[in-house]
């Protein structure tokens, strides 16, 4: 599916849940029954201003209108977990499997007694050690 055919899915959906027609949606906006039409049928795409006068009119802003709240995991179980054990028996798991594409990535590290973590690569994004048992 295009993008053009997303943002009319959208705008369609929208317009439908507020009870407007494409009349009113474009008697609303400035614009034309023809344009509301073509934009929900993926034909034309609307310019930025034009898109958030539409988005305006039916209730939301731009952030909402794009974020897609299926997208977001918030449970993630063992079987998404990525494990690496070394010959001392240390271990890193990585606990997020998308997590390389944020600026955090949690890892659970177990370490046997006297045991070091091997220096890692400067990279971008954050850090933080919470001990689980033991001491560091």
């Amino acid at each position: 599916m295009s993008i053009e055919e997303q943002i009319g899915m959208k705008i369609r959906n929208l317009r439908n849940q507020n009870g407007l027609t494409q009349e009113e949606l474009a008697d609303r906006t400035e614009l034309t029954k023809g344009f509301i039409s073509q934009l929900e049928r993926g034909l034309t795409a609307p310019s930025v201003s034009t898109l958030l006068d539409i988005v305006e009119c039916l209730g939301t802003n731009l952030s909402d209108f794009f974020h897609d709240e299926d997208d977001l995991q918030i449970v993630f179980p063992k079987e998404d977990y990525f494990e690496k054990e070394d010959e001392d028996g240390n271990s890193i798991t990585w606990l997020i499997a998308t997590a390389q594409s944020r600026s955090l990535e949690p890892i659970l590290v177990r370490l046997q007694p006297g045991q070091t973590m091997p220096v890692d690569k400067p990279h971008e994004g954050e850090e933080f050690g919470y001990v689980l048992d033991g001491k560091i």
